[in-house]
């Protein structure tokens, strides 16, 4: 994965911002289809899902830190992108034979892209119980009705199909009333209504907000059965957290990469940066605490492998409060280094702290997570209380 990351997705950046620069920030630079091709011949392809890699999850880990010194492109470029890599999950452990033939395939060949629709603008979406978005069965039909913003991927046109969370039982029991269903990008009644900005910055495959209005899909897009949605979602969110840690790791370890060799080149008061003790005790402490938070994702990613998400809920919860909170705390000390060039786009650091901190955000937000561990803390037993 090194070799691939120097030889070729490191020096495509460049190219990659020239494309965006040039055709607008949703266009596709076509560098990553040769990317794409050189990750399958040199067997760097799909490593998220272990039934195809053979990697563990704690295998894997490595390989998403590598990837997340180039966030936007290295992850693509071996096919182990969110929200894509969730979605096949999803797909592989809860799809029909059909689905998995017409969506699966194609998204583990990379010839297409795919969104989750969930978030709603309207509800503390947080809380998955407050989804208003109906999805109602008409006949050999369902017609759902909502809002949703914040879906990742729509601005590719390659995004083909969206998996969308849904309420087809009000009634029944709170974690029984979602459901998922797979709608076409082109099914009528669908509009893809704005692409939201991070900071300011357009993600090239979108944030984008969407209305569903009376948009009718064959009963046989249901993804499991009515009332599943609540458990499939808490299915797909645990190794997907590792991804998302360690790419947050990856982002940090060249923000500290940058740092140094900014602070051994740059002189102020007469002795370069990394002379000066404040600028060394930022250099230590984001050491100290990237190693801390690579550690915690390990044991996770075993937890995982060894008793499922289940046997890791709490350290799911806790990598994914501390890593983005690490990866966000460690790019800032680097943006204090390089001053003004920091918070500009002559380095990636700005990007990297817009990315890291709206990781605090996705996939529920740090405060959830700390209500999440706290209750599993409260019930823990204890060897001894004095």
């Amino acid at each position: 994965m090194w070799d691939f990351m120097r030889e070729e997705v490191l020096p495509a950046e460049r190219s990659w911002a020239a494309h965006l620069a040039a055709h607008g920030a949703h266009a596709y630079p076509p560098v990553m289809e040769d990317l794409k091709a050189s990750a399958r011949r040199r067997g760097l392809w799909n490593l998220f899902l272990p039934e195809l890699s053979g990697l563990t999850n704690l295998e894997y880990a490595a390989v998403a830190e590598v990837s997340g010194w180039s966030p936007v492109i290295a992850p693509e470029a071996i096919n182990c992108q969110a929200p894509d890599t969730g979605n096949m999950e999803t797909l592989h452990r809860f799809a029909t034979g059909e689905q998995k033939t017409r969506w699966l395939e194609p998204l583990l060949a990379g010839t297409i892209r795919s969104a989750y629709a969930m978030t709603e603008p309207d509800v503390a979406s947080s809380d998955a119980t407050n989804i208003t978005t109906a999805i109602v069965r008409d006949g050999d039909e369902y017609v759902v009705n909502g809002r949703k913003w914040w879906i990742t991927g729509v601005a590719d046109e390659r995004c083909q199909v969206f998996i969308v969370m849904g309420k087809t039982d009000p009634d029944a029991e709170a974690h029984r009333q979602q459901s998922m269903i797979l709608v076409p990008r082109d099914t009528p009644g669908l509009e893809i209504v704005r692409h939201l900005p991070i900071f300011g910055y357009q993600d090239q495959h979108g944030h984008s907000e969407l209305v569903f209005r009376d948009v009718r899909v064959p009963a046989a897009n249901l993804l499991g059965r009515e009332g599943d949605g609540f458990a499939i979602a808490q299915a797909r969110l645990g190794p997907g957290r590792i991804h998302h840690a360690m790419r947050a790791i990856g982002m940090a370890e060249r923000a500290l990469g940058l740092m140094v060799e900014r602070a051994k080149s740059r002189v102020a008061f007469g002795r370069h940066l990394a002379d000066q003790g404040v600028v060394r005790e930022l250099i230590a402490q984001s050491r100290i605490d990237i190693d801390q938070a690579r550690l915690l994702v390990y044991k996770t990613a075993w937890l995982i492998d060894r008793y499922g998400a289940k046997g890791a809920r709490t350290e799911i919860a806790a990598i994914k409060v501390a890593a983005p909170a690490m990866a966000t705390a460690v790019i800032d000390r680097a943006i204090e280094v390089f001053g003004g060039a920091g918070v500009s786009d002559d380095t990636p650091l700005a990007y990297f702290y817009a990315w890291a901190r709206v990781l605090r955000i996705v996939d529920g937000p740090d405060a959830v997570h700390r209500r999440s561990i706290a209750r599993e803390e409260l019930r823990r037993e204890r060897p001894y209380v004095g």
